[in-house]
């Protein structure tokens, strides 16, 4: 099972880059992810982007931002694993490492 695992912008993502014991920590759970053979994929997202919208055969192209910050989702991890609730075990393990913050978890369908 795939699922995405997304982190929301806050107060603290505007304030510049994570400080060094962080980077630490978050690079050793990225590392045993991966040597795990558990994640797929990392990164982080700008937080304005565009929409793409098709509709009666036009596409149009708006640029952001379109949410409140705090509703933008800043980062990503795409994990395989078992069962959703290893996948919310691993979310938990990242949130320990980050601290306070909001997230989602969705499963990711469609060919392997």
């Amino acid at each position: 099972m795939r699922f995405m695992l997304m982190t929301k912008a806050d107060e603290s993502t505007a304030g510049g880059p994570p400080d060094e014991k962080l980077m630490a920590e978050m690079g050793k759970f990225i590392e045993e992810m991966a040597k795990a053979g558990v994640l797929l994929a990392t990164g982080g997202l700008d937080p304005v982007g565009s929409r793409i919208k098709s509709s009666g055969g036009k596409v149009t192209v708006t640029d952001g931002p379109f949410a409140e910050t705090k509703e933008a989702v800043v980062g990503f991890a795409l994990i395989e694993v078992r069962s959703k609730e290893e996948a919310i075990e691993l979310s938990k393990r990242f949130w320990a490492i980050v601290g306070d913050g909001e997230g989602e978890i969705r499963q990711v369908f469609g060919p392997e």
